[in-house]
């Protein structure tokens, strides 16, 4: 007798998790101490106007010392990485990207968890990334990503603020699949 292949299917498939809101408000969770506010466009027939920083928010009281734009091509990922010292204040400018963080902090609520965020240019909002958490930016779209930072530190280039893992570690839960590449 043929096996049912309606029911074998649907005994291997996975139930889907809700992700946003009945209103489309995103569910995911971040890091503990890690903030997101959406940035909305204001669109007229001219164009867009987005903001992506404005003191009068208070999304933290944190120094703003350097801003600069990172690009990663399609399937690329720039991590893992770590700062001691600050917070990276992540915008997506163009393009869709996922940012994987990894809470390592002992004291933190959510230490031990993985957590997964896409930003991109239709859902613009600006997340930042505590101390001591591992993270990784991965292109998952089919065109350039531009990635605004806007951390709290300065780059200092005769001692960075910076520690790495290969981007296949098994020391962090996540794996990008074989497709992606980088370091």
């Amino acid at each position: 007798m043929e096996p049912n292949l309606l029911e074998a299917t649907l005994a291997a498939a996975v139930k889907d998790v809700r992700t946003t809101t009945d209103e489309g408000q995103f569910l995911e969770t971040l890091p503990e101490g890690a903030r997101q506010r959406a940035c909305t466009a204001i669109i007229d027939d001219r164009g867009s106007l987005f903001e992506m920083w404005n003191a009068d928010w208070q999304f933290d009281d944190l120094p703003m010392e350097q801003i600069y734009i990172t690009t990663l091509r399609p399937g690329i990922v720039k991590g893992w990485s770590l700062h001691k010292t600050h917070e990276d204040r992540y915008f997506v400018v163009k393009g869709v990207m996922q940012l994987v963080m990894y809470d390592v902090r002992p004291d933190s609520a959510t230490c031990g968890k993985l957590f997964k965020v896409t930003l991109s240019e239709h859902n613009r909002r600006l997340v930042s990334i505590p101390a001591f958490v591992w993270h990784a930016d991965y292109n998952v779209g089919s065109e350039d990503c531009y990635l605004l930072n806007m951390p709290t530190k300065f780059y200092d280039y005769a001692n960075p603020d910076k520690v790495r893992l290969p981007i296949d570690t098994d020391l962090i839960p996540h794996d990008f699949g074989r497709a992606a590449r980088g370091w």
